[in-house]
């Protein structure tokens, strides 16, 4: 396999983890109508989903390392994520110093 054909596969091996999350990704009605069941677990919803994509990514580029370091690149991505979503409304300018 030559270089090119690699790369061509790497790309639609992305694309294809990229569909695959926006598709699991999709919140059905019901979710929609039972509001509080949506949120539940939500830190490790994202956490866990950005450790899979990761891992994802890490595999196609790294083979089994790379999935195993694209993983944990993942989740601390999640972490950081989910700090920034939960702090995005506290504004800390008139606090003491």
């Amino acid at each position: 396999m030559s270089g090119f054909e690699r790369l061509a596969t790497q790309v639609k091996a992305a694309a294809l983890a990229g569909t695959l999350g926006a598709l699991l990704n999709a919140v059905p009605a019901v979710a929609q109508t039972e509001y509080h069941h949506h949120h539940d677990h939500t830190k490790a919803k994202i956490v866990g989903g950005s450790a899979v994509g990761g891992a994802v990514v890490g595999g196609v580029l790294g083979g089994p390392k790379g999935a195993v370091i694209g993983a944990g690149v993942g989740a601390g991505g999640g972490l950081v994520a989910n700090h920034v979503r939960t702090h995005r409304h506290h504004h800390h300018a008139n606090r003491p110093r």
